[in-house]
């Protein structure tokens, strides 16, 4: 019996291997310098578990939507409720009286409602924000 020896082993291209190769690095890459958002840091207020009923003040107020503030049930401007909440705040003493509930609409552009947050926050104030809530009232 004879055996061929001039057939030889085909190897596969190698260079689909560099181009796999380059691609694996450029994805790892892409994925592993996602950097975490940044945004204005707000510290919101806690809830306590006793209520001061006589000593509790009332809280301000603002609503904010696409065409103006509203601070108190007052529709006003921003620089003009710059002033306002300054005054507003700066005639409370303790810091718990300086709570801010901020109501906005869902189209309010965030610009908006930064410059507002901001105002409240250089003003002296403590932003809270008021969330939509379910409640069942039972009517005896």
């Amino acid at each position: 019996m004879k055996l061929r020896r001039g057939q030889l082993l085909v190897d596969p291209p190698a260079s689909s291997s560099s181009d796999i190769a380059f691609i694996l690095i450029i994805f790892f890459l892409v994925c592993a310098s996602v950097q975490p958002e940044t945004g204005l840091p707000q510290f919101l207020p806690r809830t306590e578990a006793k209520e001061e009923k006589k000593e509790q003040s009332k809280n301000l107020e603002v609503s904010i939507t696409p065409s103006n503030i509203v601070l108190n049930g007052s529709p006003l401007k921003l620089p003009e409720f710059s002033k306002r909440i300054l005054v507003a705040l700066q005639a409370k003493t303790r810091p718990q009286d300086k709570v801010v509930v901020v109501k906005s609409t869902p189209d309010t552009p965030y610009d908006q409602w930064i410059r507002v947050s901001q105002a409240i926050d250089n003003a002296g104030g403590t932003l809270t924000l008021e969330l939509e809530s379910e409640r069942t009232i039972i009517v005896d």
